[in-house]
């Protein structure tokens, strides 16, 4: 099997991680899944390119690429939000509180207490105020980039985000490229976008020269019961039926 073909499936188990995240615990598991989903398609996009693969397979591994950091800086931006406002509540230390002239008892747990570093909760903070100063600047930053034929990064998205903030500090503002219709995804809308991101991956993946083929050389190959992955593709097709039905 292609290195390529397990990104959509990592990507999307990121998206679906932070669609359904309620707790800040949850939103850092999926941060952390789409910084994982991250790597590996750059590993896979180094891995093309150094066999010379088709243009296409480096392309598709550089947009798992920027979906990965689409959903880590969203996930950042949620935890941004959600660290200051337990801060705000008294339930982690604020800049003062983490010092040790209070007892552990006394003390509100930290930022580093509860699996974050203080140069994380900074960054999270950038990217936050970026997006408020300039909103969708990591989706057109990261979309440049592609279209250009390059490879998105972290440091692009970081300079992106740096100089859209230093805007925000200085009370200005970027109109000449800013999408006066965006607006941050709501949990509805990331779930659209999972379940359109992930029959998207499969149709794309599906007409891929053998690959339905394979699977169902797969199935025959297998010696252990397979029933119940089988009745997982057809309750899949229910799904998406329904789906469809209600839409």
């Amino acid at each position: 099997m292609n290195f390529h073909q397990n990104l959509p499936g990592l990507v999307n188990r990121a998206a679906s991680q932070l669609a359904n995240a309620v707790s800040a615990a949850e939103v850092l598991e999926a941060r952390h899944s789409a910084s994982l989903a991250y790597d590996a398609a750059k590993k896979a996009a180094r891995f093309a390119k150094a066999k010379g693969a088709h243009d296409q397979l480096i392309a598709a591994a550089h947009r798992a690429q920027a979906d990965a950091l689409e959903i880590e800086s969203i996930a950042k931006r949620r935890l941004a939000d959600e660290y200051d406002a337990a801060q705000e509540r008294g339930e982690v230390a604020g800049p003062r509180e983490g010092d040790h002239r209070r007892s552990d008892r006394e003390r509100p747990p930290t930022a580093a207490d509860i699996g974050l570093s203080r140069k994380e909760v900074h960054e999270a903070r950038i990217i936050r105020d970026a997006e408020k100063a300039d909103p969708g600047v990591v989706h057109r930053s990261l979309d440049q980039k592609l279209e250009a034929g390059q490879e998105p990064t972290k440091a692009a998205v970081r300079e992106a985000v740096l100089a859209a903030a230093q805007l925000g500090l200085r009370g200005t503002s970027r109109p000449s490229n800013r999408n006066p219709l965006y607006r941050a995804p709501t949990k509805a809308g990331a779930a659209w976008t999972h379940l359109y991101g992930a029959c998207r991956a499969l149709s794309e993946w599906g007409a891929e020269g053998e690959n339905l083929a394979l699977a169902l050389r797969g199935v025959a190959e297998r010696i252990d019961d397979q029933s119940s992955n089988i009745a997982a593709v057809r309750k899949c097709v229910a799904t998406l039926n329904r789906f469809l039905e209600d839409l």
